[in-house]
């Protein structure tokens, strides 16, 4: 008589896989909760404890760690050996074991880092020529059904458990690794360093699971997906696309640029991405208005970008971006007359999505591993920012240089944008030198800019950034300042009559 082992925190399904093992002739063993819930279904189950002769103990700290447990996952029956311990120990094989683990990753603390279930876990998986070990309630189905056919289940269908099984245990291990590593002592938030920063890890544990094929990669002959971190959800995960293609790898990558960006403002506002970088961003209390702004920055730009929005869709925010060929449009919802009009677009991907929260870590790879940091974080105005020349910003100055600020910090570096009236006017971007960047906004922005602000998101290494800047009618400045020659940025600032403000900050985006 087979026998299978059930052992499980998050009991779906698993009274129902009890039940029909129990039909096909297994014999069931159990613990605690888990075969409280079989037997309550009028369903024969023996106890471990039966099988081991030692109740639960330690607050049930110790309850499946005994040789007949792991003796009967890990036996190899075709060892003389083996079976000779077997006969001399009274242990009995074990043909499938279903297990998951208490939920540290929800409610990390000592007591939820599980010991047996990991242990069974292991040995079933080790020992997977002849065990099969199933630690998610997806597959009860799969492998009922597949006994049901084939009175067991086939090594192809042992080995991919095992595979699935050793993947849990990994992420669970690294979980509980995280948590060592952010909390030392078990009593309180990760220390900080001299400068006041949270302090990156000895060692980085991560295992990541197929989150969503994506239909091509950053170009169409490269295979793309997008992983999430195991036992983690991102604001990926809850999104709903409602209508067009399927996401592609840049779809995703720029479609989290815009959602991050717009999700900075409080106010209503609309990003533009193309290519991972803003070339439109408006703040306005009419969303709508806010999009025909953000649109009228750069529209040669914006033809096949994604739009973020920070508010419900309206109607006639659709109706003015319904004519202009748009990869992805996203937003926390969409009227049902908008609704309408964007996804009658077959190609025009539309998501509703929550709100991207904060990361700890920004993560890139690199030959043979990786490059860790702090995720940046973007401030608005402070203490820390000082007007350094003659001239002070107004109110509505101070206004357009913090939104500047918010916008250039999401801009590859170089980074310079022009900006008025809560408009982006001008961004040049990704330039190896400063004063070009500075050259394409003022392009860009086509004579829009006068009375208006630039930001910039380091310092500026020579004065010509800021007699340009003057030429296209630039009045106030917001950059990191720290240059040795910040002296002569200062005065050609005061030459110009334009007021600036250094924030101590920098904000390099590559």
């Amino acid at each position: 008589m087979p026998t299978a082992l059930l052992s499980v925190y998050d009991k779906t399904g698993v009274v129902e896989l009890a039940e029909g093992l129990h039909a096909l002739g297994w014999r069931l063993l159990s613990s605690g909760g888990t075969a409280g819930a079989i037997q309550a279904a009028g369903i024969d189950v023996t106890d471990v404890a039966e099988l081991t002769g030692f109740p639960a103990i330690l607050g049930h700290r110790v309850v499946t760690l005994h040789p007949k447990v792991h003796g009967g996952l890990l036996a190899d029956v075709s060892n003389p050996e083996h079976v000779a311990d077997m006969d001399a120990y009274g242990i009995e094989p074990i043909d499938l074991v279903v297990v998951n683990l208490y939920p540290f990753a929800t409610d990390p603390g000592i007591e939820l880092i599980d010991i047996g279930g990991p242990s069974m876990v292991r040995s079933a998986a080790k020992n997977h020529a002849r065990v099969g070990v199933v630690v998610n309630p997806g597959d009860y189905t799969v492998v009922l059904d597949e006994i049901r056919s084939s009175g067991d289940l086939s090594a192809a269908t042992k080995r991919r458990l095992a595979r699935d099984a050793f993947a849990a245990t990994a992420a669970y291990d690294s979980a509980i690794t995280a948590w060592l590593a952010a909390d030392t002592d078990g009593s309180g938030p990760p220390t900080l360093d001299a400068d006041g920063n949270s302090s990156l890890p000895q060692t980085l544990t991560l295992e990541a699971e197929l989150a969503q094929p994506l239909r091509y990669g950053e170009n169409p002959h490269q295979h793309g997906a997008r992983y999430r971190f195991t036992g983690k959800r991102s604001w990926w995960d809850d999104a709903v696309q409602h209508g067009g293609k399927e996401l592609s790898y840049l779809n995703v990558f720029d479609t989290e640029a815009a959602w991050k960006l717009v999700n900075r403002f409080d106010r209503p506002a609309v990003v533009i991405v193309k290519h991972a970088n803003p070339c439109g961003v408006a703040v306005h209390d009419d969303i709508s208005t806010a999009y025909r702004l953000a649109h009228a920055a750069d529209p040669v730009s914006a033809f096949g970008g994604i739009v973020a929005v920070n508010r419900p869709v309206p109607a006639a925010l659709a109706e003015a971006l319904a004519p202009v060929f748009t990869e992805v449009v996203v937003a926390p919802g969409y009227e049902d007359a908008a609704l309408a009009a964007l996804t009658a677009k077959k190609n025009l991907r539309v998501l509703s999505a929550a709100a991207a929260p904060a990361v700890a870590l920004d993560i890139r790879s690199v030959d043979g591993g990786l490059l860790v940091q702090n995720a940046d974080t973007v401030d608005g105005r402070s203490d820390a920012w000082q007007v350094v020349t003659d001239a002070q910003p107004t109110d509505q100055q101070w206004a357009d240089l913090e939104f500047a600020w918010q916008v250039c910090a999401a801009v590859s570096s170089n980074a310079i944008v022009f900006a008025k009236d809560l408009q982006a006017l001008g961004i040049g971007a990704g330039q190896q030198n400063r004063v070009d960047s500075v050259r394409i906004a003022a392009t860009r922005s086509a004579g829009r800019a006068v009375g208006g602000v630039l930001a910039s998101d380091a310092f500026f290494p020579f004065r010509d950034n800021i007699d340009v800047a003057a030429e296209a009618g630039i009045t106030a400045i917001v950059q990191p300042g720290g240059s040795i020659r910040d002296q002569d940025s200062i005065d050609a600032c005061n030459e110009h009559g334009i007021a600036m403000v250094v924030t101590g900050t920098r904000h390099f985006r590559h």
